[in-house]
């Protein structure tokens, strides 16, 4: 079956498979986040993006080749609860924006900046600082060299907006503005979006709507 991102806790993952990187979204619980599991097709090396919650779930998804690194998106509590459950059973190194690390209580083994790279096998993410949900919420993008990029957003970006910024002008004009230059402004429409919770969209779907979120402040 073609690959649609839409799982549900407790339900199977669903895998979109391209020519250099497998990747397996699972819905875990009970705020129904999103985690990926990203397997370089050479190499059989693994990261997990979001060790969000539900710790056997991640665990059997990522089997018995392990993790080579988990990435958090941002400090938010939904988004780490199985992080130090998932680091102690694989010893996987952390990665997390520089300004959200000290709001994780697992140790971070990698700050990282905007346009930082982490490689895993063959494969390369680039981390995109984003200001606004939280002080260091990092995308990363997959710039796939077979075809169009792959961009895995946390909380930053969904279908029909750009994450909570709870209300605060400031927090909102800033987050719009870093999605709008670092994600809009670089990657072409055919990028196809992994959000932190929910359905999957593309830029290109989303791109139209930009002013429309300007006005509606949210």
């Amino acid at each position: 079956m073609a690959y649609s991102g839409a799982v549900k806790v407790g339900g199977p993952a669903d895998v979109h498979e391209l020519a250099d990187l497998m990747i397996s979204k699972v819905a875990v619980g009970p705020m129904d986040n999103n985690a990926y599991l990203l397997r370089c097709r050479d190499t059989g090396t693994q990261l997990l993006i979001d060790a969000a919650n539900d710790p056997d779930t991640l665990l059997r998804l990522i089997g018995e080749d392990g993790i080579a690194a988990v990435v958090t998106t941002h400090r938010h509590g939904d988004h780490w609860q199985a992080l130090d459950t998932v680091v102690q059973a694989t010893d996987a190194r952390t990665y997390a924006g520089r300004y959200d690390a000290e709001g994780i209580p697992v140790p971070t083994d990698v700050p990282l900046e905007d346009g930082d790279t982490v490689t895993f096998g063959r494969i390369e993410l680039t981390a995109r600082h984003l200001t606004g949900h939280t002080p260091g919420s990092i995308a990363l993008v997959y710039d796939d060299p077979h075809g169009h990029p792959h961009l895995f957003t946390g909380d930053c970006l969904f279908p029909g907006g750009v994450g909570n910024t709870f209300g605060d002008a400031e927090h909102f004009r800033s987050l719009l503005h870093d999605v709008e230059t670092k994600l809009f402004g670089r990657l072409p429409d055919e990028t196809w979006v992994y959000p932190g919770h929910g359905a999957d969209t593309t830029l290109g779907n989303e791109r139209p709507h930009l002013a429309e979120w300007r006005e509606r402040g949210w």
